[in-house]
């Protein structure tokens, strides 16, 4: 059985926070382990209490939302930073995107939406990459990821690779951590980083992607 989703929720607005405590603390899969009103505390508690997701306003009481995620990434890289602001402005977006977070939500979404969200990051799928960011500026029409396209070139670890090869297999995080002898956390870092570099949001087109890429052969190398 999957271990709860451990969630920070960080916003300065009270009503936003007291309904966004009330939400999550009613699915079980979710385990609220921390709240912070500012940048600096969610900084802190991201140290502290290694969330697996941090849920998150743009605009915090001390500092810009952007700029608190680029600090909890680089401090804690495993965490997923997942927006959640009623400013959908593409400006927020893009800066949200660059500065490394997962997904970006209106808080205009359903509780459903925002659980299923949450989920996902958990899992180290991207909701919003910065290839799509770059689509919607542009004002273009084009699907989320354009399976006709050429792969891009990348340059993956050798951790990736490990990670790419089993994610062929459908593999789980919590059996792709017991095969390779590591934690889930860094299973989530490693996933995020092939989605990251490949420029899609899912599993199922991180190995699309690679397999027209080159990157991987059949799923039955994994198993020989």
């Amino acid at each position: 059985m999957r271990a709860p989703i451990k969630v920070l929720l960080a916003q300065q607005d009270r009503l936003m926070f007291e309904g966004l405590m009330s939400v999550l603390s009613e699915h079980a899969e979710l385990d609220l382990v921390g709240v912070a009103s500012s940048a600096a505390d969610a900084e802190e508690k991201s140290l502290v209490l290694k969330p697996d997701v941090a849920v998150m306003d743009v605009r915090l009481s001390d500092s810009d939302g952007a700029h608190a995620c680029e600090r909890i990434r680089s401090r804690t890289p495993n965490v997923a930073v997942l927006f959640l602001s009623a400013d959908v402005s593409g400006d927020s977006m893009e800066r949200a995107v660059m500065a490394g977070a997962a997904g970006y939500l209106s808080s205009d979404v359903s509780t459903t939406e925002l659980v299923a969200a949450i989920k996902k990051v958990a899992d180290g799928e991207m909701l919003v990459t910065a290839a799509t960011l770059a689509r919607m500026l542009r004002g273009r029409q084009a699907p989320l990821f354009e399976t006709d396209s050429p792969a891009p070139a990348v340059q993956l670890r050798a951790a990736e690779r490990e990670v790419l090869r089993r994610l062929a297999l459908a593999m789980s995080n919590a059996d792709i951590a017991e095969e390779l002898g590591i934690g889930p956390a860094e299973v989530r870092g490693l996933v995020r980083g092939v989605l990251e570099k490949l420029g899609v949001h899912s599993r199922a087109q991180a190995v699309d992607a690679a397999r027209r890429a080159g990157l991987i052969e059949a799923a039955a190398e994994v198993s020989r």
